[in-house]
């Protein structure tokens, strides 16, 4: 991934509030007719191994789990915040002009070797983490053990757990930060008012404190 410097982004914390908020991650890998993209939900345990361990699952159908019986190189994408940045966002442009659209996004790849999960006990651990997880704003959450012990062993033996151990982050967190401090400023108001709660606030977040105080707005 092309990272220029002002956009990289090695801070573990960031990296891993990204993979926390954004679970559902695109599992790239070769394939047999070329390369496959799958879309799976993780469980990312920042404090399993040297570099952390994601986990999760696939239908027993999907051949995936079959090439990754003895470990196989993989990428994981986590997206983050996204949207479109019109120029018209831009304080500048409309002084100078000299400004034109872009797509400013937070994203995670993660590169390691995927495995299959052999223990049914870790896959059952995973399935429940990933239940917890989901469900906790539900207002009345759904465990594992609501269902029939009979149907969910149907359903067990339908999926295969997999666990990925990373290798290698690269986070790119694209922010304006090449921008001069009033055209960041106006972007983050500008989407803010059509709706782009989530990309603003992570924008706010990315100045330094005593910009954010200073901005005349609340994004709470």
């Amino acid at each position: 991934m092309y990272i220029p410097d002002h956009f990289a982004e090695q801070r573990p914390e960031q990296l891993h509030r990204i993979i926390r908020d954004n679970p559902l991650g695109i599992l790239v890998m070769p394939g047999a007719n070329g390369i496959d993209a799958d879309h799976v939900p993780f469980d990312f345990d920042p404090h399993d191994g040297t570099h952390g361990l994601l986990t999760g699952h696939v239908a027993r159908a999907n051949p995936l789990w079959q090439r990754g019986t003895e470990g196989v190189p993989v990428l994981v994408i986590f997206r983050g915040a996204n949207a479109y940045v019109s120029p018209n966002g831009y304080a500048s442009k409309h002084s100078t002009h000299r400004q034109v659209p872009t797509w400013n996004y937070e994203v995670v790849h993660v590169q390691g070797v995927l495995r299959v999960m052999r223990d049914e006990k870790r896959l059952r651990r995973t399935l429940a983490l990933l239940t917890r997880q989901h469900e906790a704003s539900q207002p009345k959450p759904w465990r594992m053990g609501d269902a029939p012990a009979d149907y969910l062993e149907q359903m067990l033996a339908r999926i295969v757990g997999i666990e990925i151990q990373p290798l290698r982050f690269e986070c790119k967190r694209k922010l304006n930060q090449n921008k001069d401090h009033a055209d960041r400023l106006s972007a983050i108001a500008h989407l803010r008012e059509r709706g782009e709660v989530a990309l603003s606030r992570t924008m706010l977040e990315n100045l330094a404190p005593l910009d954010q105080e200073a901005a005349p707005w609340n994004l709470s």
